[in-house]
């Protein structure tokens, strides 16, 4: 059982995830490709289960997860290198998949991510949500503003985690990390969340809002006037409003919209494609809350395309529509044209090769 030189390996290669399955040689993630490690050979079921012994380490409280949920999310240090470690079952046989978490955080402007999503963290109070599918950097943007607050702010920050992965160490901010799940500081986000409005924080940062309970709490902890900063797994800023409103039975969704309204500051919606230098690029979709977008949000049904037309309209607030960053990494030779469609529905083709235009005649291309 090598794991730990497959560790090395991806270290090398700067791969982000390692995929170990029975039946196949172990594979690393590479700027999206999947790549065998070299020299390696094919892992046998008792690999795999030596694996999860060595992982688990006899920890009771892991087991009985496992054994109960048949999934285990966990986090696992080597060389002073963590790991955010998966661990699920494939005809009940142990499967591994693990993600490196780069010591050196990177900034938040070397990801891309737009100025104003660091501005609005001088809000006082509200609701910020970094959102994307799968993969997406959603994890690495959100600890990149954590580090820029923690940098430049005199804050408490309070972050709930499953797992933790980068480790924050107070610098101008004090910063307290909380694991969730069975036999960790918390045993669910929510249970974190309301603790939290005991522990005098002035930023809480919920790793993933997945359900009502949770998003309950995070509204609460926003009126009672602290700063929260949420992921959720949705693909556009307008899927992610749908989803907070249908997290609520339809009697009180006129009440949560009126809240929402009021609380949202901030949607950063982003997305990872491979460039064309082979390297991994964001691709942001930013929506501002103004009054216009909070009006929006107040109706009775609630209409994507309004959202992305009040986005397109925003944009001397900050927002950015999700056409004019593709068009922006294309004009700059960062994607390709097919790329940039792909990302979008047909009917917008038009508007996006319009604003390529338009982009070109701007920056004398």
């Amino acid at each position: 059982m090598n794991l730990d030189k497959y560790i090395d390996e991806a270290m090398k290669l700067d791969a982000s995830d390692v995929h170990l399955i029975p039946g196949n040689k172990p594979m690393l993630r590479i700027a999206r490709d999947l790549v065998p490690v070299q020299g390696s050979k094919i892992l046998t079921p008792d690999d795999m289960f030596e694996m999860y012994d060595y992982l688990v380490k006899g920890n009771v409280d892991k087991d009985d997860v496992f054994n109960q949920t048949r999934r285990l999310d966990m986090s696992y240090v080597y060389k002073d290198i963590r790991l955010r470690v998966n661990i699920s079952l494939s005809d009940e046989v142990p499967i591994v998949t693990m993600r490196l978490i780069k010591n050196e955080l990177p900034t938040y402007e070397s990801l891309g991510v737009p100025d104003i999503v660091r501005r609005m963290t001088y809000q006082p109070q509200g609701l910020i949500l970094v959102t994307g599918k799968t993969n997406s950097g959603k994890t690495t943007t959100l600890n990149a503003l954590i580090n820029y607050i923690n940098e430049n702010q005199n804050k408490k920050i309070l972050t709930l985690e499953n797992p933790v992965e980068y480790k924050h160490h107070s610098k101008k901010s004090l910063i307290v990390q909380k694991e969730v799940g069975r036999g960790r500081d918390s045993l669910t986000f929510s249970d974190g969340v309301k603790n939290s409005l005991r522990e005098d924080c002035d930023i809480l940062v919920i790793g993933e809002i997945r359900d009502k309970v949770t998003m309950e709490a995070a509204i609460e902890m926003a009126e009672s006037g602290h700063l929260v900063i949420g992921t959720l797994h949705t693909k556009s800023c307008a899927e992610t409003i749908d989803r907070m409103i249908n997290f609520y039975e339809v009697r009180d969704q006129a009440s949560i919209k009126y809240l929402l309204s009021a609380l949202l500051k901030l949607v950063v919606s982003q997305r990872l494609l491979k460039g064309t230098d082979g390297k991994l690029v964001l691709v942001p979709e930013v929506m501002v809350v103004d009054n216009i977008v909070a009006g929006i949000i107040r109706k009775e049904k609630l209409s994507v395309s309004e959202i992305e037309d009040a986005i397109q309209s925003n944009l001397e607030k900050g927002s950015i529509g999700l056409i004019n960053s593709l068009a922006e990494l294309f004009v700059d030779d960062r994607i390709t044209l097919e790329q940039a469609k792909a990302q979008i529905e047909e009917k917008n083709i038009e508007t996006l090769n319009r604003t390529i235009m338009q982009l070109k005649i701007k920056k004398g291309k």
